[in-house]
C-alpha cells in the first residue's frame, strides 16, 4: 500500500529512515482505540454526507474483522506499515477494497494520534485507578485489623513519639488516596476529543463533532483545532501524577525495607516477594520493595525526558511529539504493575508486634512528660526544657526515664507528684493523641472510614 503522504515523492525512503520513522512496533497496542475513533468517525462521514450507508456498514464490518485479527494475534504487519493508523487501513483495504480510502476523509492522522492517545489512555488510567483502589482497600483492612499494635514513630529516622501501627499505615495510605484524587480529577482534562481537527485547520466537511464525542465517550471538544492536534498536557500530567504516586510507593518501600531489617525486626517480607543471596545462604532480600523504589527513578525519567521534548515544539503537530508514546506507555505499565505487586507485598506482610513493643523506651515519652507539667500550668517552653533535663538526668544516672524518683523530679520542678507515674504508658500517650488525624484508637478508626468514604 502506498503512504498516505506519497504523491509528491518520487524517490523511495531509505530503509533506515523508515525504521527511524516508524512507531508500530510500540503504538500497535492503541489498535483497539483507532478503530473505535474510526468507527465513530465513519458514522460521522455518513451524516456528513460523505459516506452511505451501506459503505458505512462495509467499513464497520472490515474494521471488525481487523479488530478480531488484532485480539487474536493473527494480524499480520507489513514491512510498510508506519504507526496502527496507516497498518489498520492498509488492512482494511485489503479485506473491502476502494471504499476504506473514504474512511480518511478531512481526517488526519494528526486528529487521529491525538484522539487514540486519549482513548487509550482513559482506559489505562481506569485500570491503574482501580489497582489504587485495591490497594487502598488492603491498607485500611490491616489498619482496622491490626490497631491495638504500637510502636516508635520517627523522625530523622530517630525515635520519636509512640504511635499505632495502623497510624503509619494509614500515613502511607493518605498519600495514595491524593493520587487517587489527582488520577480522578485529570479525567475531565484528559477526557476531551481532538477528532475533527483535521492536520490543524478543523475539518472542512461539518462533521458532527459532539455525536462523535458522545458515541466515543469523551466528556467534551477540544477548543481550538491548532491546539488539538499537538496538546500533549494531558500525558505530562499523566507522567507527573504516577511520578508522585511512585515517588510514594518508594517512600513507603523505603520505611518497609528499614522496618524489615534484622535490626528492626518489626515486619517480615513472605517468600513470594523475596529472594535470596547467591552467595550468602541466611540472606532474604527485600527485592519486591527495593524495585518499587528503584521503579520510581523509571517513572521520573520519563516525565522529564518527555517534558524536555515537549518545551521546544513549535506550534501545531510536529514529529517530536512520536516521542510522547514510549514515555507514556512505559510509565503505565510501570505503575500499574506495580501497584499489583506492592498490593501483594502489603497483603502477605507478616507484622511482629512484640519486636515493635520491645522497641518502645521511655525516652519517647518526653514530650508526654513535658505535656504533664502543661497541664499543672506550666507553659510549654519551661516544660520542654524540664523534660529535657529529666532526660539528661536519667541518662547520667544510667537509668530509665520512668526510674527516675519522685524526688529528683522534683528538683527540676515542684509540680510534679505521684500521679507522674502515668505518664509512663505508651497507651495512654497514643489514646491522648485523639484528635482528627491522631494516633488514638478512635481517630484511627475515624481516618479507615473517612478514607473508605473517599475511596468509594
Amino acid at each position: 500500500m502506498a503512504k498516505l503522504w506519497g504523491g509528491r515523492f518520487t524517490g523511495a525512503t531509505d530503509p533506515l529512515m523508515h525504521e527511524f520513522n516508524q512507531s508500530l512496533s510500540y503504538d500497535q497496542r492503541m489498535y483497539d482505540a483507532d478503530i473505535r475513533g474510526s468507527i465513530a468517525y465513519s458514522a460521522g462521514l455518513v451524516k456528513a454526507g460523505i459516506l452511505t450507508e451501506e459503505e458505512c456498514k462495509s467499513i464497520h464490518d472490515g474494521l471488525g474483522k481487523v479488530l478480531q485479527e488484532w485480539t487474536s494475534g493473527t494480524f499480520k504487519i507489513e514491512a510498510t506499515d508506519e504507526d496502527i493508523h496507516t497498518a489498520n487501513e492498509r488492512r482494511l483495504n485489503e479485506l473491502i477494497g476502494p471504499v476504506a480510502g473514504k474512511l480518511h476523509t478531512g481526517r488526519s492522522r494528526n486528529d487521529q494520534v491525538a484522539t487514540d492517545m486519549r482513548l487509550w489512555l482513559i482506559d489505562e488510567s481506569a485500570k491503574i485507578r482501580q489497582a489504587l483502589r485495591d490497594l487502598i482497600d488492603v491498607l485500611v483492612n490491616r489498619a482496622e485489623k491490626e490497631i491495638d499494635h504500637i510502636l516508635p514513630g520517627y523522625t530523622h529516622l530517630q525515635r520519636a513519639q509512640p504511635i499505632r501501627w495502623s497510624h503509619f499505615l494509614l500515613s502511607h495510605t493518605a498519600n495514595l488516596v491524593s493520587d487517587l484524587s489527582r488520577l480522578d480529577s485529570s479525567l475531565p482534562r484528559l477526557s476531551v476529543m481532538p477528532l475533527g481537527s483535521g492536520a490543524m485547520a478543523g475539518n472542512p466537511f461539518a462533521i458532527p463533532r459532539e455525536q462523535i464525542a458522545e458515541q466515543l465517550g469523551f466528556q467534551s471538544l477540544s477548543l481550538n483545532s491548532m491546539q488539538g492536534v499537538s496538546d500533549r498536557d494531558f500525558i505530562a500530567e499523566f507522567l507527573f501524577t504516577t511520578t508522585l504516586a511512585m515517588v510514594h510507593i518508594s517512600r513507603f518501600a523505603e520505611d518497609l525495607i528499614i522496618y524489615s531489617s534484622a535490626e528492626f525486626g518489626f515486619v517480615s517480607l513472605s517468600d513470594a516477594y523475596s529472594t535470596g543471596s547467591s552467595i550468602m545462604p541466611q540472606k532474604k532480600n527485600p527485592d519486591s520493595l527495593e524495585l518499587l523504589r528503584g521503579k520510581s527513578g523509571r517513572t521520573f525519567g520519563q516525565m522529564a525526558g518527555f517534558l524536555m521534548t515537549l518545551k521546544g515544539i513549535p506550534s501545531t503537530y510536529n514529529k517530536d511529539l512520536q516521542e510522547d508514546k514510549e514515555p507514556l506507555f512505559d510509565a503505565a505499565e510501570t505503575i500499574h504493575r506495580c501497584l499489583l505487586i506492592f498490593q501483594g507485598v502489603i497483603a502477605t506482610l507478616t507484622i511482629h508486634p512484640e519486636k515493635m513493643r520491645a522497641a518502645l523506651t521511655d525516652d519517647l515519652l518526653a514530650t508526654d512528660l513535658a505535656e504533664y507539667l502543661v497541664r499543672k500550668g506550666t507553659p510549654f517552653r519551661e516544660t520542654h526544657h524540664i523534660s529535657g533535663s529529666a532526660v539528661r538526668l536519667a541518662e547520667e544516672g544510667k537509668t530509665s526515664l520512668s526510674k527516675l524518683t519522685l524526688e529528683q523530679l522534683q528538683t527540676l520542678s515542684p509540680k510534679f507528684s505521684e500521679d507522674v507515674k502515668e505518664v509512663f504508658s505508651f497507651e495512654t500517650s497514643v489514646e491522648r493523641r485523639d484528635v482528627p488525624g491522631g494516633t488514638s484508637k478512635r481517630a484511627v478508626h475515624e481516618q479507615v472510614a473517612k478514607i473508605r468514604a473517599l475511596v468509594k
